[in-house]
């Protein structure tokens, strides 16, 4: 088995589960239904293509800077009489920073790495408003789980945010990751995708096994040490009597 792991990071991110009609939410860290169309659109396979061979990887993700929650609002009128479509509600992660990886047969995952680095259909994250601000290709890992990529990965945050965490010598991350039997109680989300085909979309419910991680803070620096306050130190030793 081999790992390929991404980055997705951007001034705007949004990975829909559950949106309907004029109200698009966002997940907290990126879908599978999302990172697997990512990749599908970076092979060049159009949405009536079968994704079966892409939703059986393993996914996991790591959440290296959560983002700020923000709501927009949009509008559209039609083409054909200039009438107004009802105003939408899209919600947003800004400034976020995610490390996914996706783990299967070594094979299609140096196949996916190529087509990453020269996509067919340019990537964007979740939404085509959202492109990315670095590449998305980080690395392929072979004879390594996704659990030790996501493990080892080194802290992928903007170099603000790590020196905004300074005094912190290591940061503890949330990772998840595709529940499999025996992880007892795990979360569910609807976003393993069955079709993309925009006329018969479907998504199955996934298990969602959420854990934490500890990595080194590359910005960490030790308090100063600073002097013990004498105020009579001017005095040279004099005492008053």
């Amino acid at each position: 088995m081999s790992v390929l792991l991404m980055q997705f990071a951007g001034p705007l991110q949004s990975w829909g589960a559950s949106s309907r009609f004029a109200r698009r939410t966002t997940e907290p860290a990126p879908t599978k239904s999302g990172v697997i169309g990512l990749l599908a659109a970076a092979l060049g396979r159009a949405r009536t293509d079968d994704p079966a061979d892409l939703v059986a990887l393993r996914f996991g993700v790591r959440v290296d800077q959560p983002g700020t929650p923000l709501r927009d609002f949009h509008t559209a009128h039609r083409f054909v009489g200039g009438s107004a479509m009802p105003v939408s509600e899209r919600f947003y992660l800004a400034d976020a920073v995610f490390v996914a990886g996706v783990e299967g047969e070594s094979d299609l995952i140096e196949k996916l790495r190529r087509a990453v680095r020269a996509p067919v259909f340019p990537p964007y994250l979740g939404r085509r408003s959202c492109p990315p601000a670095r590449p998305v290709d980080l690395d392929v890992l072979h004879d390594l789980t996704l659990k030790d990529a996501l493990d080892r990965e080194p802290w992928r945050a903007a170099r603000w945010y790590q020196r905004r965490h300074g005094r912190e010598p290591s940061i503890r991350l949330e990772v998840r990751e595709d529940a499999v039997a025996g992880d007892g109680p795990v979360d569910t989300v609807r976003d393993r995708p069955i079709s993309f085909d925009p006329l018969h979309r479907r998504y199955a419910l996934r298990g969602v096994r959420q854990r934490w991680v500890t990595v080194p803070n590359p910005a960490h620096r030790a308090p100063a040490t600073v002097p013990a306050h004498d105020p009579v130190s001017v005095l040279g030793g004099a005492r008053c009597t």
